[in-house]
């Protein structure tokens, strides 16, 4: 790491308002001391005051990255940090965010337990001398500008901390702050820009409470994860790593995924307060409209929404019971709702952050609500483990790419699949049918016996007869079921694809076409010879 000297950016900014505080005023000292803010669960004084012990024996030049889960209570262990650093030291403090909404809330906390500090926004262009501000909480935009400006220079600053350190945005900055720590604060340390590591910009990770023991503790819900088989195949993977808008669009925005999304919620979620995650306004949009038709009261939100349209939204979604709210980027961080019981991830992604930031909006406990449910039509939580599961973040930040590299494929995790018939269908097969086809060993028992493998194929379709014929009175019932049932097929068209080791595209859908073809004559000529 390499960062220009203060003698340098003093040279430079000559004309910087200058601001030295003292702690010999003993009515701040006073406030700082009997204001108590909220109080403090035993990891989060665990964690400050390991932190507090890092800056102790690096007092300065030194970068330490912190991570804790969503929900832990970042904020305020950083304001309690703060504060204690203030009164330890006599130095001020710098808070940087990312997101103006982020910038109202860590002041309105540096407020409670009794922080003077001054929110650096647009408005502001220079620091008034009279002004006795112990910390600043400043947008990394807003910042940058007036540093560049030479209009701000904050002297008697011993620390800085910056939220959402996952971010690259901040690393322009890292140049201003010297001989300053910097305390950097993420729930995934994992940089946005697989280009860019974190552990080039921070001399050390400290990990914070995990996620399984906040769950165990009863800090946070437990996730009650329901998972639906996705083809991600036609996604493609932009310049930032993840899924494009655009073939998010096109895949989620199709009837049958629509179909998808509407099953799983009156499935597992019907008449919970729901947050769905998009990737594209698009495709938000249409689930609002099906919800709409479907005689649910949904609305959606996006970051083109008015600032008091997005507040208008966010408290009817707060005031009523069974509100669905679908969204496009805008909800994953500075958004609170702890009466959300259901998360819809209407979308895959490539990045765990996000993963995780989506997920945690559900987290938030209250006395009534202990657990949440997590609707993945993503494939998410194949790719990065449960919501729950442990990471090791140590490893994670030494060797990012090596994790990245790790991840499953699109591909392996679609051959796992196993697909299973619905709660509905099953109840309605009671005295029927077994619904289970094991296609392996019919391949194997055709081949061994001296038959065509495609007698593989003929006996699941025979199967599919018999399931069909027992639910379905007539052909315009069964044709209704067929549509129910192509998951199934498209399942054991892999598997047998699998078994004659021909697997490509086109051969599969082609013989999906077929099946279908097959079955639907079987099925036609024997609800004719019924009519006889």
């Amino acid at each position: 790491m390499s960062f220009a000297p203060e003698a340098i950016l003093r040279e430079f900014f000559p004309s910087c308002t200058r601001i030295t505080l003292s702690l010999t005023d003993t009515s701040l000292r006073k406030q700082l001391e009997t204001n108590q803010g909220k109080t403090l669960y035993g990891y989060q004084k665990n964690a400050i005051n390991t932190l507090m012990g890092r800056m102790e024996k690096f007092p300065q030049r030194y970068n330490v990255l912190f991570q804790l889960p969503t929900g832990g209570g970042k904020t305020v262990i950083f304001s309690e940090l703060a504060k204690r650093y203030i009164l330890e030291t006599g130095k001020r403090v710098l808070i940087l965010t990312h997101r103006i909404e982020l910038c109202g809330q860590t002041s309105r906390m540096l407020t409670d337990v009794g922080v003077p500090n001054k929110i650096i926004n647009s408005k502001v262009k220079e620091l008034d001398d009279d002004e006795d501000f112990w910390c600043y909480v400043a947008m990394v935009e807003t910042l940058n500008n007036r540093l560049s400006d030479e209009r701000i220079d904050f002297e008697n600053l011993g620390l800085v901390i910056i939220d959402e350190a996952h971010y690259n945005s901040f690393r322009k900055l890292f140049g201003y702050f010297a001989t300053q720590n910097i305390l950097g604060v993420t729930a995934t340390p994992l940089s946005s820009n697989i280009k860019l590591p974190l552990k080039d910009n921070y001399n050390e990770l400290i990990v914070g409470e995990s996620i399984s023991a906040l769950v165990e503790q009863e800090f946070l819900a437990e996730a009650i994860t329901y998972s639906y088989d996705v083809n991600l195949r036609s996604l493609k993977i932009g310049i930032n790593g993840d899924y494009t808008v655009s073939s998010s669009e096109r895949l989620y925005g199709n009837y049958l995924m629509q179909e998808k999304l509407l099953y799983a919620y009156e499935e597992k979620a019907k008449n919970t307060k729901t947050l769905i995650f998009n990737n594209g306004i698009n495709t938000s949009k249409s689930v609002q409209a099906m919800f709409e038709e479907e005689g649910y009261e949904c609305k959606h939100l996006d970051n083109t929404h008015s600032e008091k349209e997005r507040h208008d939204i966010l408290e009817w979604f707060e005031k009523k019971q069974d509100a669905i709210l679908s969204s496009v980027s805008i909800l994953t961080t500075g958004f609170d709702s702890p009466s959300v019981e259901t998360i819809i991830l209407n979308r895959a992604t490539k990045s765990l952050t996000l993963y995780h930031q989506m997920i945690g909006r559900g987290s938030r406990v209250l006395p009534h609500k202990k657990k949440f449910n997590v609707i993945d039509l993503g494939n998410n939580a194949r790719r990065f483990g449960l919501w729950d599961t442990h990471v090791n973040w140590a490893d994670i930040f030494k060797s990012p790419n090596s994790y990245i590299e790790g991840l499953y494929s699109d591909e392996e995790i679609e051959e796992e699949f196993v697909y299973e018939y619905s709660d509905d269908l099953m109840k309605r097969l009671e005295g029927g049918p077994d619904p289970d086809f094991n296609m392996a060993e019919a391949y194997v028992e055709v081949t061994r016996s001296g038959g065509r493998p495609k007698e593989a194929i003929e006996r699941s379709i025979v199967h599919h007869v018999s399931i069909v014929r027992y639910l379905c009175q007539d052909f315009w019932d069964a044709s209704d079921l067929i549509k129910e049932l192509e998951g199934d097929i498209i399942y054991r068209v892999r598997l047998y694809s699998k078994c004659i080791s021909k697997t490509t595209d086109n051969y599969k859908n082609w013989l999906k076409e077929e099946y279908l073809r097959k079955l639907q004559s079987e099925l036609r000529q024997a609800y004719a010879e019924d009519d006889v």
